[in-house]
């Protein structure tokens, strides 16, 4: 079936595994008249091996301001557009926000294709209560910041779900076990759907020496437990 005519697609892609791509998605993909890139050669690259022949643009922070309305003005002359970014669902501390709210300020179809997510994922097999949770996504740089975020949300009473780059993650995991404490209960993903997949749950002092002992490269999800809770 051929994507209508006239709407955003925001299309979830792969976090690792290139297996993880809907038959929806690259349908979608495949039938939009265009696709606006976190990273085109990101894309590129994803494209090569679904067999996708599709103009691209680049849709990232640095021109989101400018491009929003251009492409939004492309959906109402008619033409479908997908959205994706380098991985996962895109507006999710992702660029994304400004097209979907000029989409919705002109009235226009704006359509999810779900997928992969690294949040939801990391929560989902971490043990820690799925029930309720907040998602911070990625902390200031800064640590002070960073520190007055943990402190800010301590006592929320539900997981708390962070993305953390390698980096920093060494120094969150530090500033989580000053702030919270050594015995808060979290768990850190890496690698998620990678060849390198690894969890680290139990106490933050426990994961932090874990983390500190392997690989930090990849990508990070932090999940934090509510105060009191154990495993």
């Amino acid at each position: 079936m051929t994507a209508p005519q006239g709407a955003l697609y925001l299309v979830a892609t792969p976090i690792g595994n290139l297996g993880d791509v809907s038959s929806r998605a690259i349908q979608v993909l495949g039938d939009c008249d265009l696709v606006a890139c976190e990273d085109t050669r990101v894309t590129a690259k994803l494209f090569a091996h679904l067999q996708i022949s599709v103009p691209t643009t680049s849709y990232r922070e640095e021109n989101e301001k400018r491009k929003a309305p251009e492409l939004a003005a492309r959906i109402q002359a008619g033409e479908s557009i997908a959205l994706v970014s380098d991985a996962g669902f895109p507006a999710i501390s992702d660029p994304g926000f400004r097209f979907v709210r000029e989409c919705r300020r002109r009235k226009l179809k704006v359509i999810p294709i779900p997928g992969p997510n690294a949040g939801l994922s990391a929560l989902s097999v971490s043990g820690l209560p799925t029930d309720k949770f907040l998602f911070l996504g990625f902390l200031p740089p800064k640590t002070t910041a960073r520190r007055k975020a943990f402190d800010q949300w301590s006592d929320f009473n539900g997981s708390i779900v962070i993305y953390e780059s390698k980096h920093r993650i060494q120094k969150a995991l530090t500033e989580i076990v000053e702030v919270l404490g050594t015995e808060r209960c979290i768990c850190v993903a890496r690698e998620m759907t990678k060849v390198h997949e690894i969890f680290h749950v139990g106490p933050a002092k426990e994961v932090r020496r874990a983390v500190d002992k392997g690989s930090q490269k990849g990508e990070f999800v932090i999940v934090i437990a509510p105060q009191g809770y154990e495993l």
